[in-house]
């Protein structure tokens, strides 16, 4: 088992991309964590109009904030669709077996979730919001893991980042079939002849990295005007870019490493201003006492802790997958509170889910206090673990 794990992370680590990978997300977490602060800040300060005028502004008869969540959210979503292709490619996804221990995290980390907030909204004019609590920002999920130093396992971190990169293709998947409302078909059709003509590229051997992205722009543009969200047109497009078995000088490998920096330190930390730029109620109580609150909260704080571990338990004892040798139960039931640290993505479908500008303001301060409170007992709970395995393994 230990020899098949080390073969498992040796290929992983290929290069030295996972750690950079790692790396690279825990300076963009606790960059994201900055960027919070101020903004909230800002947004409650004596300057807080001017700096909700800033993202309300137009610009090509747009606002800022609708250029950045429909924009260049769009290559966010492109990096995830490349980090997706390269796991099952090449990575902690290509092998089934392996794959299936954070596969069925994920799951149970977006149904208990859900279900969680159903319970408490279905019914009722806020029922949309069942996807908020399913998805796990990886870049502040990795951030706070990295702040544990080097007392946790390689094989920990490849299962928080593999369980990560599952749930958001389970977001991309929610926000494609339930948060579409009016779907213009011709301009769908468009868009998706274009995917398939990127498709036939790759399978002509076409290596133009230009002719891609010149082909992703206009399939965005026709899927933004279709109804359907255009940030999936990134995901769409990463799936088209030929592979070539990840080396280094492929065009897929070039992209992937172009777009971690941009991405990291310039497009989620403006998503971050511009979205956390919420002013908190004098009364937070009864905010907290919504009905979406509470089913945010408990879908964060509770639910996905009690998903990640609940099915992983499952399919462990099911012999559908092992436990890898150096965790334990313990340290699985730790790491899923930090699966609960929701932002990017939760912040992503309150947008799509409410169309009451009241609604999503709250909901977005429920999102931030529920992910600091899971990614606090994540942390406290991991740190106290981690050190009772270290004390135990040098007894």
């Amino acid at each position: 088992m230990k020899r098949k794990m080390k073969k498992t992370i040796k290929k992983i680590y290929n290069g030295d991309l996972f750690k950079e990978f790692f790396d690279n997300e825990k300076a963009t977490g606790l960059i994201l964590i900055a960027c919070t602060l101020v903004s909230l800040i800002m947004a409650n300060s004596i300057f807080g109009n001017q700096y909700l005028h800033t993202w309300h502004s137009k610009f090509a008869g747009e606002s800022l904030e609708y250029w950045i969540n429909d924009g260049l959210m769009t290559i966010f979503f492109l990096l995830i669709g490349l980090e997706l292709k390269r796991e099952i490619n090449n990575g902690e996804l290509s092998n089934i077996k392996d794959a299936l221990l954070p596969i069925f995290a994920a799951i149970g980390g977006m149904f208990i979730p859900a279900g969680l907030y159903l319970l408490f909204n279905y019914g009722t004019v806020t029922h949309s919001g069942a996807g908020i609590p399913m998805a796990t920002d990886i870049a502040f999920a990795l951030g706070i893991l990295s702040l544990l130093g080097n007392r946790v396992p390689l094989s920990l971190k490849i299962f928080l980042t593999a369980l990560a990169v599952i749930d958001d293709l389970g977001a991309i998947l929610v926000i494609a079939i339930f948060y579409t409302k009016t779907i213009v078909w011709l301009n769908l059709f468009i868009a998706l002849a274009v995917f398939a003509g990127l498709l036939v590229m790759n399978r002509m051997k076409v290596r133009s990295l230009t002719l891609y992205l010149l082909g992703g722009v206009v399939m965005w543009w026709f899927m933004l005007h279709s109804g359907i969200h255009a940030t999936i047109t990134g995901v769409l497009l990463a799936f088209t870019i030929p592979f070539c078995n990840g080396e280094k000088d492929s065009i897929f490998s070039q992209l992937e490493r172009a777009l971690h920096k941009p991405v990291g330190f310039f497009i989620l930390p403006l998503f971050a201003l511009a979205n956390t730029a919420i002013i908190v109620s004098s009364d937070i109580g009864e905010t907290l006492a919504q009905h979406y609150s509470i089913g945010i909260a408990l879908g964060l704080i509770v639910g996905k802790p009690l998903g990640i571990f609940f099915f992983s338990f499952l399919a462990v004892k099911l012999d559908v997958c092992k436990l890898p040798a150096d965790l334990n139960w313990k340290t699985i039931a730790s790491v899923g509170f930090l699966g609960g640290i929701g932002f990017t993505m939760s912040i992503f479908i309150t947008l799509l889910a409410f169309d009451d500008q009241t609604i999503i303001n709250n909901a977005k301060f429920v999102i931030l206090l529920s992910s600091l409170v899971a990614g606090l007992l994540g942390f406290m709970l991991l740190k106290s673990t981690l050190k009772q395995e270290k004390i135990e393994s040098t007894n």
